[in-house]
């Protein structure tokens, strides 16, 4: 009589290595898990690349960026949702001494991070649902969403209990100034944040 062949079960990768696994193949793009689920976004477009370059140069005209706090992009925030959770805002600004707060795969404790934004792309449904709750629940104090399809600027603040209290919407031809909570007073104009949707 022969013994029949027992095959191992195979373990599955987690949710965080498959995100690194897409990481490495798809070059350029960025890899999330927001709501224990993985979002892939291309590299975004020269639109979206001018409304951060113009947004930061106001907040380093501010004094931001220098001394107490850092004005970064594409910066890993780890977030309290899920096992692996994790968002890669475009633009954030930071306590200076982000570096201290490292959590695991290149992303840092929310408690450093004061404000989050988003240029929206082709994933609006995530930057306008999913990452409000995601952010509200880790704590970031101001999540800015650059909307630029529907051409309107929205500020996000007071975050309790997975959501954001306070939702001021600004649009084209208006002004607006974030929180001083981030650090300096910095005043914008949406038309200064907002670019032609080309």
């Amino acid at each position: 009589m022969s013994a029949a062949a027992v095959e191992e079960p195979m373990e599955q990768p987690t949710l965080l290595e498959v995100a690194e696994l897409i990481s490495n193949q798809f070059a350029g793009y960025r890899v999330e898990i927001v709501g224990s689920q993985i979002t892939v976004t291309p590299p975004p477009n020269a639109s979206h690349g001018k409304s951060l370059s113009r947004l930061m140069l106001v907040l380093f005209a501010a004094g931001l960026g220098h001394g107490e706090s850092e004005v970064l992009q594409n910066i890993g925030l780890w977030l309290p949702d899920g096992p692996s959770d994790f968002a890669i805002p475009d633009l954030v600004i930071t306590d200076a001494d982000i570096e201290d707060h490292l959590v695991e795969y290149h992303c840092y404790d929310p408690v450093a991070f004061r404000l989050v934004l988003e240029v929206t792309s082709s994933n609006l449904g995530d930057d306008l649902k999913r990452k409000p709750a995601a952010y509200a629940s880790a704590g970031v104090p101001v999540y800015v969403i650059v909307d630029r399809s529907n051409q309107r600027v929205m500020v996000l603040t007071e975050p309790h209990d997975g959501e954001y209290r306070v939702h001021a919407v600004h649009h084209p031809g208006q002004s607006f100034t974030l929180p001083e909570s981030i650090g300096a007073s910095v005043t914008l104009a949406v038309d200064d944040v907002l670019t032609a949707k080309k």
